[in-house]
Parts: C-alpha cells; sequence; structure tokens
C-alpha cells in the first residue's frame, strides 16, 4: 500500500517488528514543512470527523512540530498562547459574534 505520508519517527519501527516491510525516507525541510502543513489538516479533520481526545493529542504533536520549525519550545508557545488570552480572552465564554 503506497502513503506517502509523514508519520510518527517509531512507525517504520513498528512496521518491522511486526514483521513487515516498508520503504521510507528523510525529507528536505522544505518537504518537511509542507508535509506538517498536510498532517495538520489531516488530524483537524479526524478530529472534527470523531470528537476523540486522541486526535487532539495528535493535532498538539503536529502543531509542537510546525513550531519547532519557528525554534520555539511548546513552552513558548504556550507563553504566546497565554498572553494572547490575557489580552483578548479565550473562549470559555461560549460567545457568537454576529454583527460589528
Amino acid at each position: 500500500m503506497i502513503y506517502n505520508k509523514l508519520v510518527r519517527d517509531r512507525i517504520p519501527e513498528i512496521i518491522r517488528a511486526k514483521g513487515g516491510a516498508c520503504k521510507t525516507c528523510i525529507l528536505s525541510d522544505e518537504e518537511y514543512k509542507d508535509a506538517l502543513d498536510k498532517k495538520l489538516g489531516e488530524e483537524l479533520a479526524e478530529y472534527l470527523n470523531s470528537h476523540d481526545p486522541e486526535e487532539l493529542a495528535d493535532l498538539l504533536e503536529v502543531i509542537y512540530a510546525c513550531a519547532a520549525l519557528q525554534d520555539l519550545s511548546p513552552a513558548d508557545l504556550e507563553q504566546i498562547r497565554a498572553d494572547k488570552a490575557d489580552k483578548r480572552g479565550g473562549f470559555a465564554d461560549k460567545i457568537l459574534l454576529i454583527e460589528s
């Protein structure tokens, strides 16, 4: 079966441990960025389809990888999120802006 998609680092190892075979390659930085963008869309679609919390965890993993491309750690990203929440709020109040 042909996949041509970004997978978690241990997936080839897991496939081989189960007696399977797989062909892989290492992406260039630009290819990796493009693959992460595609993966982000895939994981979001999976979450929207299932609302499974594991899909949220997958989204976070891809988001952390995207942040790392910008030399941001998960803590850096959390600080940016917290700063924005302090300035503009979060989404806990369930506000829908109808018109402005």
